[in-house]
């Protein structure tokens, strides 16, 4: 395989943004798969942060067999994943694509912080994402008093309705949200 210069980079990282996949198919075939993983921008954006801020499902399920799982939690220079860009630009089936990766972090992802303090889950709350919060916070491994998990029969599950969670931002605050029914509201 030849290596790709940094024009063909460039213009892979571009595909991958504007969602372009006969290009990115196109680089593959011309490269491989494996300078995906290492082709970076200015900002140290992966083509999965590309991917995924502008929410091409198409692309990502393309992608996701040929890259690297260590991809899915790289982190650019402001330390957000392609997850927290994904949940800030509440593109849910890309979010829950990263997350429920089989050969991925898997859900070790939503407590990613990046340079502002943020977790995916946060970049959703501040977004005012509240589809995108509530699959998260239902995802999240969520310990009990103690720092065990609570593991038992049909008798000790808690139903959806009996969930409440306080997640504390970066500056301190408290955010209460209550899941009731399948559907999550925010106190």
């Amino acid at each position: 395989m030849i290596t790709p210069t940094d024009d063909d980079k460039e213009e892979v990282l571009l595909a991958g943004r504007y969602g372009d996949l006969d290009d990115v198919r196109g680089f593959v075939s011309k490269f491989g798969s494996g300078p995906l993983a290492d082709i970076r921008d200015e900002n140290d954006n992966c083509i999965l942060h590309m991917v995924c801020g502008n929410g091409h499902l198409d692309v990502l399920e393309y992608l996701l067999p040929l890259v690297p799982s260590s991809l899915l939690a790289a982190q650019n220079s402001a330390k957000s994943t392609p997850l927290h860009w994904a949940a800030l630009n509440k593109h849910l089936p890309v979010v829950q694509k990263l997350v429920e990766h089989p050969n991925g972090p898997g859900i070790d992802l939503i407590d990613i912080k990046n340079a502002a303090g943020h977790s995916p889950l946060g970049e959703a709350e501040l977004a005012e994402w509240e589809e995108g919060a509530t699959w998260l916070v239902k995802m999240m491994n969520l310990d009990a008093e103690g720092g065990e998990k609570e593991v038992g029969g049909a008798e000790d599950a808690v139903g959806p309705e009996d969930v409440e969670v306080q997640i504390e931002d970066a500056d301190g605050q408290i955010a209460k949200m209550s899941i009731s029914g399948g559907a999550a509201k925010a106190s």
